[in-house]
């Protein structure tokens, strides 16, 4: 009777588990696998109710969510007053506009369909607002009708643009001359 030898291509993982046989370990990264906590209380109540909910509560979430946007909006009307009081944080201690300050107010005017005032507000919302609404009906469209709109799918380099283009907008709205001063507000 003969007795094979089986060759391991590894033969430091032949040996036992422990360790034991004198080859140092593999090169190259850990093991991608972090164990991670089981989901607490809420986090698994949340979970299941994700996973047993239809596919149109999202969507439908985030129209209510808009649908109180405009809500409030339109009910406050952010024109009145608004030279009287701010709410940004940073308008408020420093003078300057934040690249947020006058979105609101744009959407008001947006609402109203009032394009050349909105984009007096906030110009590079006014401009963003298309895209946004695009990506929301395709993720929307396909995901509760299957509809298989093309998805926007913007590069690192695009949106590197986009935060520049914000942070030069920034700049632009806070310089007091003519005719930066059309962004201020």
């Amino acid at each position: 009777m003969t007795q094979t030898v089986e060759h391991h291509p590894h033969p430091h993982l032949a040996d036992d588990a422990a360790g034991q046989s004198g080859f140092p370990p593999p090169p190259g990264p850990p093991p991608a696998f972090y164990p991670s906590r089981p989901p607490g209380r809420f986090a698994g109540f949340m979970l299941r109710l994700w996973a047993r909910s239809p596919r149109w509560v999202a969507p439908v979430a985030i129209l209510v969510c808009l649908g109180g946007a405009v809500a409030y909006v339109l009910g406050r009307e952010p024109i009145d007053g608004a030279a009287d009081e701010t709410t940004c944080l940073l308008k408020y201690t420093t003078g300057y506009d934040c690249p947020g300050c006058g979105g609101t107010r744009a959407f008001f005017f947006l609402i109203q369909g009032n394009l050349p005032a909105a984009a007096r507000h906030h110009l590079v919302f006014v401009f963003a607002v298309p895209f946004l609404v695009y990506l929301y009906v395709a993720w929307a469209g396909n995901l509760v009708f299957g509809w298989r709109l093309p998805q926007l799918r913007p590069s690192p380099l695009v949106v590197g643009i986009l935060v520049a283009t914000l942070g030069v907008f920034t700049v632009l709205r806070n310089l007091p001359w003519a005719p930066f001063t059309w962004f201020y507000v």
